[in-house]
């Protein structure tokens, strides 16, 4: 039987405390956020690209802690650093020169990358590799990025659960699709960032009978949330009922063809993340 999985991005929230946490300092949050929920996803060693030869990944003790907080069948999506998933170095101006990131899609890197992981091996769920918004002088075409892709996927172990997230709406054709089929990794289906709605990316995609995927609740605006909210998350600010009635669904319809489904939901989705899971449960028990 498909199993669901409901959790957030990241937890480290002290505003979270009562809606999760006993207290909003003094604790361990991950140990407390295990109690509560059976997954989270880890984005803070995305950020790991800081020049051609200085690239941070995860620190051991950091890992053993993160393992040692949850019980066994805890499960962790995690997003693969971004100095496998980068093409270019950011740019300090849009007047900048761009210059190639020699670790894109480095089977090397990312194998560093998972020994570090390797106390957490047993409770991972989906890698994710997040890709930025690809414009033409990034990637001349999508049959390169394709390409490159799928070279990469060929060299991961294959008992790995790979997802992939596009900012580019135009790659969501057949090709990419059966990309990822061919290599058994799957899309990463993300609400918000200018993306078509998931429900819409799971029909291009058309009915999977089996695998896993991963459904991420951001939102359209980031950076109006955080105004709006003040940066504390306890409550719900714009309600996205319709959405989320849509999301639901799709869900279900995925659980039901034994698809397993990983649902990460943002606090910039709604305003408070575990407030949205409440409201998402409540949904499919109705």
């Amino acid at each position: 039987m498909a199993s669901l999985r409901i959790g957030t991005c990241s937890w480290k929230y002290p505003s979270w405390k009562d809606l999760v946490y006993s207290a909003d300092k003094g604790i361990d949050f991950l140990a407390e956020y295990a109690a509560k929920y059976d997954t989270v996803e880890i984005d803070q060693w995305f950020w790991s690209l800081h020049g051609p030869e200085k690239i941070s990944l995860p620190r051991p003790d950091t890992v053993r802690e993160y393992a040692d907080a949850v019980p066994e069948d805890f499960r962790f999506t995690v997003k693969v650093p971004n100095s496998v998933t980068l093409t270019h170095f950011y740019q300090r101006s849009k007047k900048d020169p761009l210059t190639e990131n020699p670790h894109f899609l480095s089977n090397a890197l990312f194998a560093r990358f998972l020994e570090t992981l390797e106390p957490l091996r047993k409770r991972l769920g989906p890698l994710m590799l997040q890709f930025e918004y690809l414009n033409r002088q990034k990637m001349p075409d999508r049959s390169l990025f394709l390409d490159r892709l799928a070279a990469f996927l060929d060299g991961c172990p294959k008992e790995l659960l790979i997802g992939v997230e596009t900012r580019n709406p135009n790659y969501l054709n057949r090709a990419y699709f059966d990309v990822l089929a061919a290599h058994h990794a799957h899309h990463v289906y993300l609400q918000g960032y200018y993306m078509p709605p998931v429900w819409e990316t799971a029909a291009a995609e058309g009915p999977r009978t089996d695998g896993v995927s991963v459904i991420r609740l951001h939102g359209p605006d980031r950076k109006g949330m955080e105004e709006r909210s003040g940066e504390l998350w306890d409550r719900i600010i714009e309600p996205r009922d319709d959405e989320l009635r849509a999301i639901t669904a799709l869900v279900q319809a995925m659980l039901s063809r034994g698809v397993d489904v990983f649902l990460n939901v943002n606090n910039h989705y709604e305003g408070s993340a575990p407030l949205t899971i409440e409201r998402i449960r409540q949904m499919l028990r109705e």
